[in-house]
């Protein structure tokens, strides 16, 4: 099973990939997180390019090939082998962000992204996608107070607006794979909501119960 985490920056998808790994494994589910772009050798490296220099211009076209590269890799290298081992892969960003962030952000073809995205899956989809939403002012204020900020972080009202607003349609059209989860909640509500369509949605998260209870 494949689950993957989308949203905007500061909208607490790291933070709620972590605690479902925490919740999964103290209930023996075979689990492992990753996130993208930075997984293994070469994601790192891509990773510094795209976020960290400051000091470097990237073509948006170049940095949908970044970041293509990056989930190749990734896919080929983690994504894949771990599935296979029968492993539950919960990954902090897909195939939505790049859609999102490259497509509207960056205002390129969103059907040249898609199909690139899609592409560099090699055939991988998630079984199911949980974006957690919240208004761009929460971003923004959320953005401000941590540290180590990078240039995604750094852009505009407007671009974090497009990315947010892409993510919207997205669901609106997958809303098969796609959960919309309040992420202005606090973090264990947005968790405790998490679990609530895992547990509804899937047999096999019953499991998940106990932790209602607590």
């Amino acid at each position: 099973m494949f689950i993957t985490f989308e949203g905007i920056e500061g909208s607490g998808k790291s933070t709620q990939v972590d605690l479902l790994k925490n919740t999964l494994e103290k209930i023996h589910f075979d689990v492992v997180s990753t996130r993208e772009p930075g997984w293994g050798r070469v994601g790192s490296l891509i990773r510094k390019i795209i976020l960290d220099y400051d000091d470097i211009e990237i073509e948006p076209i170049a940095e949908l090939a970044l970041f293509c590269a990056d989930r190749a890799q990734h896919v080929q290298e983690f994504i894949r082998p771990k599935l296979s081992e029968g492993k539950i892969v919960l990954c902090d960003r897909f195939y939505d962000s790049t859609i999102a962030y490259q497509g509207y952000g960056r205002g390129l073809d969103p059907e040249m992204v898609k199909k690139l995205g899609f592409s560099a899956a090699l055939g991988v989809i998630p079984t199911i996608t949980f974006l957690i939403d919240i208004s761009v002012n929460t971003a923004l204020s959320r953005i401000i107070e941590r540290p180590g900020r990078n240039r995604i972080d750094d852009e505009s009202f407007e671009f974090h607006n497009r990315v947010r607003k892409s993510y919207l349609s997205l669901y609106k059209n997958q809303s098969n794979r796609i959960f919309l989860i309040d992420g202005e909640k606090s973090i264990n509500d947005v968790q405790s909501e998490i679990r609530k369509v895992l547990k509804n949605r899937f047999s096999i998260f019953k499991r998940l119960e106990k932790f209602d209870k607590l």
